[in-house]
């Protein structure tokens, strides 16, 4: 034995346990020393804190056992059951271990058994929990790095000084058609310029006078920013922004399709965007610098006949595909001088320039008028569409081009007053009838609020005998200067403009304060205008009519033709199922004028089918309209509707639409639409209201 050896041999184990702490207390480790029965011979302050252990918890001889135990009810994390985690830490011989440990508690303590030669052990204990959450962070933070540049819309890179690559993301890689295998961190400059030029994507330049230009750009000490166009088509805008350290970072933006909308919008601040036809703006400038060359030429102003019919029948879709097909009949009428437009909806302008004098623009109207009333081929459906043409012609007509389009649109009413499917030239006189018909529409909206309006009542008889089962409300228009005006005459002015809501309006609720003072088996019947059906709030309407006169909803009957079904099935049904939960009957109005009528019917229980008037009036004389009447009868009795024929005059009339099975009858035969005073006095002052013996309005 060496000298040394006896010497600390000789030393009281005491003292060197007192040294052992000495040592060991201020050390960030915790430190447990045992011997080979796995029980504790020393440990310091530390490893106590560590574990929140008391100096009896720890004191020599203490089991490694109860330690192991003690940490599990602190909330160490352990893969196996806890007495084979036990056992396998404190049988066998004592080997090398490191281990990290993980807390419920979110701690993580990294442990290191050494060998002693005696056959005991030390353990060093090291809590890293500061350690691991920083790594962590560093770890997520390089990761939403990696992500970020990788997900940026432009490509990046970063060289240093010596003109290697740093950094670059994803995007550059792939913008440039590098190979990826051959793009890392160290890459030359000199290296990815050599592939930009295998894979195409460089200016149209020599390999030397673009390494000359990008050495360039990497060397300057200022910021810069150049639209590059490469080889293969596409525009990248390049960003460089030196670094202090006398590297430089850059950014690659994919400008090509940028480039390619830019002249896209251009166009389309210009064209119509479903025919691709000049628009106002065009238009107006075409017709600027017409006027400013001097020279006669024609503007027309075309509008089609029977696009509402189409679209309201055939829907939205085959609409915008007439209107494109007519866009392109009339290119090929026009010449390249021409300048044809789509001012919105189905209004198109051609602007016919130069013309050596009228006959030019009649020719060509009347070629827009027959290539117009071509049917047109819509998803194998056959429609007709036609188109009235007004014409003004410069500069007799109009020297600016507000006043050409103004006159050109006054022929055109006149066009479509005169029959439609015709062309018209503008005259001075057909100013002041425009100006009368805008003084109607001034007219028809100072009379709603002046209460110029009222209803008439017209009676809806059974055929069974001459009961009055109620009568369906009309509007009239009481002019202070015109005298009665009747619905057609204002009803379809009101729509084009709007007021028909309000004034739909005013019907409900009137039509219901004057129903709710007759007996309560009269139901009252309204018609709801397509467009005052589409606005919303029309249940609210009806609603607040019925709550303020106290009217039943169940004598409540609104009438509405298909068209209300046609641009928007579902909304419109969703309407019709909220009135039909009130109570209130539904009545399908002018029943066999359309184009789906069968079709409506299947979608929604109608209470009523109405039958138009057209069908009525040949019943007597043309097998046709019989036999239309009979089916119509006969398919509401099978799908448990009733059946009302409207515009019945005469008693021929009568017997037959009685024979062939219609519940109800109303028309002229019985009593014209009177107002509500002659309506009570006539039919309501006795106690069961019934028709004259005479069905004829005295």
């Amino acid at each position: 034995m060496a000298e040394s050896d006896k010497e600390v041999a000789g030393v009281d184990p005491l003292v060197l346990g007192e040294l052992l702490a000495c040592a060991t207390n201020n050390l960030w480790l915790g430190i447990i020393l045992f011997d080979s029965d796995r029980k504790v011979i020393f440990c310091n302050p530390r490893y106590r804190e560590m574990y929140a252990l008391s100096p009896e918890q720890v004191r020599p001889g203490t089991p490694i056992k109860d330690l192991i135990e003690h940490r599990l009810r602190l909330g160490l994390k352990v893969r196996e059951e806890a007495g084979a985690y036990i056992r396998t830490r404190t049988e066998g011989s004592i080997a090398s271990e490191k281990t990290i440990q993980q807390f419920a508690d979110g701690r993580i303590i990294a442990y290191t058994i050494h060998p002693l030669p005696d056959g005991g052990g030390m353990a060093t204990h090291e809590d890293i929990t500061e350690r691991e959450e920083l790594s962590a962070r560093l770890q997520e933070r390089n990761f939403q790095f990696d992500i970020a540049i990788n997900n940026m819309s432009h490509g990046l890179c970063f060289f240093d000084a010596d003109h290697r690559l740093r950094v670059c993301n994803s995007h550059y890689v792939d913008m440039y058609g590098l190979p990826r295998d051959r793009v890392g961190p160290g890459t030359p400059l000199a290296e990815i310029l050599d592939m930009r030029f295998e894979a195409g994507s460089v200016p149209a330049m020599t390999r030397e006078e673009y390494a000359r230009w990008r050495i360039d750009v990497a060397t300057s000490a200022e910021a810069t920013d150049s639209i590059v166009e490469m080889r293969n088509g596409r525009t990248f805008k390049i960003r460089h922004r030196p670094m202090p350290d006398l590297g430089w970072v850059a950014t690659h933006e994919d400008i090509t399709e940028q480039r390619k909308a830019e002249l896209q919008i251009a166009h389309m601040a210009h064209h119509d965007a479903l025919t691709d036809l000049a628009n106002r703006v065009l238009l107006g400038e075409r017709l600027k610098h017409a006027l400013a060359q001097g020279d006669m030429f024609a503007l027309h102003h075309i509008d089609l006949d029977k696009f509402k019919a189409v679209n309201d029948t055939l829907g939205h879709q085959a609409g915008d595909s007439l209107l494109q097909d007519v866009s392109r009949r009339l290119r090929l009428l026009a010449r390249e001088s021409d300048t044809i437009a789509r001012m919105g909806g189905d209004e198109f302008v051609i602007l016919q320039t130069p013309i050596s004098g009228q006959r030019d623009a009649e020719a060509l109207a009347r070629d827009v008028v027959s290539a117009l009333s071509a049917p047109f081929e819509l998803g194998g459906h056959q429609a007709v569409a036609s188109a009235s043409v007004g014409i003004a012609i410069a500069p007799r007509d109009g020297a600016t081009p507000e006043q050409l389009l103004h006159n050109a649109d006054v022929a055109l009413y006149r066009a479509k007053t005169d029959g439609r499917g015709i062309h018209r030239f503008f005259e001075p006189a057909m100013d002041e009838e425009a100006q009368s018909r805008r003084a109607l529409e001034l007219d028809l909206r100072n009379g709603l609020a002046a209460g110029e309006f009222e209803l008439h009542y017209q009676p809806i008889v059974k055929t069974g005998g001459r009961e009055i089962s109620g009568f369906e409300a009309l509007i009239r228009w009481r002019h202070p200067k015109r005298g009665l005006v009747a619905p057609g005459d204002f009803i379809p002015l009101a729509e084009e403009i709007g007021l028909i809501v309000p004034i739909g309006e005013w019907v409900i609720r009137q039509a219901c304060a004057t129903a709710s003072r007759w007996p309560n088996r009269m139901h009252l019947a309204i018609n709801i205008s397509a467009v005052q059906f589409r606005q919303p709030g029309l249940t609210e309407v009806i609603v607040g009519a019925l709550a303020a006169t106290g009217l039943d909803p169940g004598r409540l009957e609104i009438e509405i033709t298909e068209s209300v079904l046609i641009q928007d099935r579902d909304g419109a049904l969703a309407t019709l199922h909220q009135l039909r939960a009130l109570g209130i009957k539904i009545a399908m109005d002018d029943f066999g004028t359309g184009y789906s009528s069968l079709t409506y019917l299947q979608c929604f229980p109608f209470d009523k089918i109405k039958i138009d008037r057209s069908f009525v009036a040949g019943v007597g004389n043309d097998a046709g309209s019989l036999s239309i009447v009979r089916a119509v009868a006969a398919l509401a009795h099978g799908m448990g509707m009733t059946t009302t024929a409207e515009g019945v005059e005469t008693d021929e009339q009568r017997e037959r639409i009685s024979a062939e099975g219609c519940n109800e009858m109303q028309g002229y035969l019985f009593s014209p639409p009177l107002p509500a005073a002659e309506i009570e006095r006539r039919f309501l002052s006795s106690e069961q209201p019934a028709m004259p013996d005479r069905f004829a309005a005295a």
